[in-house]
C-alpha cells in the first residue's frame, strides 16, 4: 500500500512542476501609461487573473503634484540690470532655438513656459531693437525761441558766442551777399514815334546808385516834335527807401526843363506788385501850390526766352486847372499802348509798337485851343537798354 501511495505522490509532482516552471522568474511587461496630467490620478490597483501572486515589473513612478505657481521650482536668471547696446549679444541664438524644439518635440508642455522664463529678452518687441528711440534734446541741444515769442535770442548764434561778437560777423555776411553799392542805367523806352502829321520821338530814362534798401533815384522824360521845340522835359533826383519787399518810397524834386520854369516838390512809391505789374506812382507839388499826380504800369509777358510783349498805361491828373501848363482838372492825359520787343541780348532789345493817347475834360480843350488833336495814335519804333 505504501508503495501505491510514494508512486501517487511522484506521479503529481511531475505533473505540477512544469506548470510552476512556465511562471518561475517570469516578469510581466506592463502597459507604459499615458502622461498623465496636472492632477495625479488614484493608483489602479492590479488586475485579478490567473497572474495574481506573480512577480510584476514596478511601474514608472507618479510625478508628484505641482504646487500653484506653474513655475514654483523653475531656476529664474537674475534679471539684467542693464541691456547691452545689442540686445542679443551674449545669446547663443542656435542653442536656444534647438532648446526650444528638443522640448517642444518631446511632448513636455512646460517646455515653452520654461525657456521663455529662462529668456530675459522673451516677450520684447524685436523688431525696433535695429533702431533705437532718439535722444531727447539736451540743454545745449535746445532751440531759442523765435523773434516774436518775446523771449530769448532772436537768433541761435547769439545764444552761443554773444550778440556783440555775431554783430560784426553778420554785417560782413550781408556785404558779401549783396549789400554794397550798385549803380544801374537803363533806358526804358527810347523811340520814334510815326502818326498824323509831323513825327514825334520820346525819351524815358531812369536808374539809381546805391544799396538794397536806400538809394539815389535819378529821372528823366520828355518829348516833342521834328522841327518844333521840345513840348515836356523833365528831371528828377530821388531818394528811394525800401518799406516793404520789392517796394521803395522815394522823395525828392522834380524841374521841368521845357515850357514855364517850374519845380516840383516829389514824393511816390515804386515797386512790383503782385502778377508781376511794375508801377511807379508819384504826386507832385510845384512851388505855385499845383498838386498833380502820374501813375504808371506795365507788365511783361514772355512769349519766348527772347520775344517779350509789354503792355502799358499812363494816367495823368490834375487838382485844379493850371492854364499856364494847359492843364485841365481832373484826368489830364491818358496813354494806353504794347509794345513788342525782342532782346539780343538781355541788355539790348529793339521793339515796335502802337500807343494810344487822348486828352480829356479842360486839357482837351486847351489842345484844341493851340491846334492839337486830342486824341493821338503813334506807331513806335525803338530800343530798350540797361546797364
Amino acid at each position: 500500500m505504501r508503495p501505491v501511495v510514494y508512486v501517487a505522490l511522484l506521479g503529481s509532482s511531475v505533473i505540477a512542476t512544469p506548470a510552476a516552471a512556465q511562471h518561475q522568474g517570469h516578469e510581466m511587461p506592463m502597459p507604459t501609461p499615458a502622461p498623465a496630467p496636472r492632477s495625479t490620478p488614484e493608483p489602479t490597483p492590479p488586475p485579478a487573473g490567473p497572474s495574481a501572486g506573480h512577480i510584476m515589473s514596478a511601474a514608472p513612478p507618479t510625478p508628484a503634484p505641482e504646487p500653484t505657481d506653474p513655475h514654483a521650482g523653475h531656476a529664474m536668471p537674475a534679471a539684467p540690470t542693464a541691456l547691452p547696446a545689442d540686445s542679443h549679444a551674449g545669446h547663443d541664438m542656435q542653442a536656444m532655438s534647438t532648446s526650444d524644439s528638443v522640448g517642444t518635440e518631446a511632448g513636455d508642455p512646460n517646455a515653452a513656459d520654461d525657456a521663455a522664463s529662462q529668456d530675459p529678452m522673451a516677450g520684447m518687441d524685436h523688431s525696433r531693437m535695429g533702431n533705437p528711440p532718439p535722444a531727447s534734446p539736451g540743454p545745449e541741444m535746445e532751440t531759442p525761441p523765435p523773434p516774436e515769442a518775446g523771449s530769448g535770442p532772436p537768433r541761435a548764434a547769439d545764444g552761443v558766442w554773444g550778440v556783440d561778437a555775431m554783430r560784426a560777423s553778420r554785417a560782413e555776411l550781408q556785404r558779401t551777399h549783396g549789400d554794397f553799392p550798385v549803380f544801374w542805367f537803363q533806358g526804358d523806352r527810347f523811340e520814334l514815334q510815326g502818326r498824323d502829321g509831323p513825327d514825334g520821338y520820346l525819351w524815358d530814362l531812369q536808374g539809381y546808385y546805391g544799396g538794397p534798401t536806400s538809394r539815389f533815384w535819378f529821372k528823366s522824360e520828355g518829348e516833342g516834335t521834328f522841327g518844333e521845340r521840345i513840348e515836356d522835359a523833365e528831371v528828377q533826383a530821388l531818394y528811394a527807401k525800401a518799406i516793404a519787399p520789392f517796394w521803395d518810397v522815394q522823395a525828392g524834386v522834380r524841374q521841368d526843363l521845357a515850357g514855364p520854369d517850374t519845380t516840383y516838390g516829389v514824393i511816390g512809391v515804386q515797386g512790383l506788385s503782385p502778377y508781376m505789374f511794375e508801377v511807379d506812382a508819384a504826386l507832385f507839388l510845384s512851388h505855385r501850390g499845383d498838386v498833380t499826380a502820374r501813375i504808371e504800369g506795365e507788365v511783361d509777358q514772355r512769349i519766348t526766352q527772347r520775344l517779350i510783349l509789354q503792355p502799358r498805361a499812363e494816367v495823368n491828373l490834375s487838382a485844379q486847372d493850371i492854364p499856364l501848363l494847359g492843364i485841365g482838372s481832373g484826368i489830364d492825359k491818358i496813354e494806353a499802348g504794347v509794345r513788342l520787343r525782342y532782346e539780343i541780348i538781355r541788355e539790348f532789345a529793339p521793339y515796335i509798337g502802337i500807343e494810344q493817347s487822348w486828352r480829356l475834360g479842360g486839357s482837351a480843350d486847351y489842345a484844341r485851343a493851340r491846334g492839337e488833336d486830342p486824341s493821338v495814335t503813334n506807331f513806335l519804333v525803338g530800343i530798350r537798354f540797361w546797364f
